[in-house]
């Protein structure tokens, strides 16, 4: 079943974990080390810098109440340029979707958090697949009876990954942001774009190589996840473009925006022109679950009717998910 796509929108929380802060910190790091590993130059966090310079988050429940957004106030924002995009209110939401990879509340659900920010009174879960709860999102729609679901549906990833990070430890701290992303979907109205295609798979055999525990600080076995990320985005990517290209459509790639050098080794490994690769790694973090999305959001007025966009996950599970989004009078 094709998805119809409306709108999406995005937040960054405006404190800024730039290299130079990290440097600060002393934990081993520069920002020519940083920028040459991982392309990152900056990143967005819900804490505020003097918590994290103070505490190097040894506690992850105490930044749960440190933090300056919750979950719900920053998917909340997100939502709401969404909405204005796509021309609707609030009130035409007919059901919630959220995600995140470490949330505020176990109960209720943060899809309850964010519909009660925007005062509706709708069905509300949570679908989470950590860095790919977006796709499994739409995956889980993709899959429904359309005369089941009402005619616009909120997706929402709200992400604060910086939360769970300990900054005594540099690879993790030089990776993470915090942002997030929502989207307005229908299965019966027509919208801008179309979301075809999205499957979805996992390996559990390979759940413990990305771990953030309940009340823990994030580990991953880092070398063996970017392998994984590189090889399963590139075979995506690759036969995505074979099942889709259209002559007379311009092809883009957007992935999951783990960090810049990774994408970077996913073109070259997939022949993929580096000039139609888009991304906002270099200037936000891994933002998990919220990165893709996030890039499309900030490129919303840019997408034309011609414009195809190979959208690609990967995450923790391990999980693998792409879907095509296809803007213009072709969808």
């Amino acid at each position: 079943m094709t998805l119809h796509l409306h709108a999406l929108g995005h937040f960054h929380p405006p404190n800024e974990i730039s290299n130079g802060f990290l440097e600060e910190l002393d934990i081993g790091t520069s920002d020519s080390w940083i920028t040459e590993r991982v392309g990152i130059r900056s990143r967005r966090t819900t804490l505020p810098l003097d918590y994290i310079r103070s505490t190097r988050n040894r506690d992850p429940r105490a930044a749960q109440e440190a933090t300056e957004y919750t979950l719900a106030d920053a998917g909340g924002r997100a939502a709401e340029m969404a909405l204005e995009r796509a021309g609707l209110e609030a009130s035409d939401i007919g059901m919630v979707i959220a995600g995140s990879s470490v949330g505020d509340t176990s109960t209720p659900a943060e899809a309850c958090n964010i519909a009660r920010e925007l005062g509706i009174e709708v069905p509300c879960i949570d679908v989470n697949s950590a860095c790919t709860s977006f796709f499994a999102q739409i995956h889980l729609l993709s899959m429904m009876r359309p005369d089941a679901l009402p005619p616009y549906v909120l997706l929402v990833v709200s992400e604060a990954v910086t939360r769970a990070v300990d900054y005594n430890d540099r690879p993790s701290a030089v990776l993470w942001g915090d942002g997030s992303a929502a989207a307005i979907v229908s299965t019966s109205v027509a919208g801008r774009a179309q979301m075809i295609s999205c499957g979805f798979s996992t390996r559990p055999s390979d759940a413990g190589r990305v771990v953030v525990p309940r009340t823990g600080h994030f580990r991953q076995d880092g070398r063996v996840v970017q392998m994984f990320a590189i090889r399963k985005t590139a075979e995506l990517l690759v036969e995505m473009r074979r099942q889709f290209r259209v002559e007379g459509r311009y092809l883009s790639f957007v992935g999951h925006q783990a960090n810049l050098r990774m994408l970077e080794a996913v073109c070259r490994e997939a022949g993929f022109p580096q000039d139609d690769h888009h991304s906002n790694v270099e200037w936000y973090g891994n933002t998990a679950g919220a990165g893709a999305p996030s890039v499309l959001s900030m490129r919303w007025d840019d997408w034309m009717p011609r414009d195809d966009i190979a959208v690609v996950g990967v995450g923790a599970g391990l999980s693998w998910s792409g879907y095509l989004l296809r803007f213009g009078d072709a969808a």
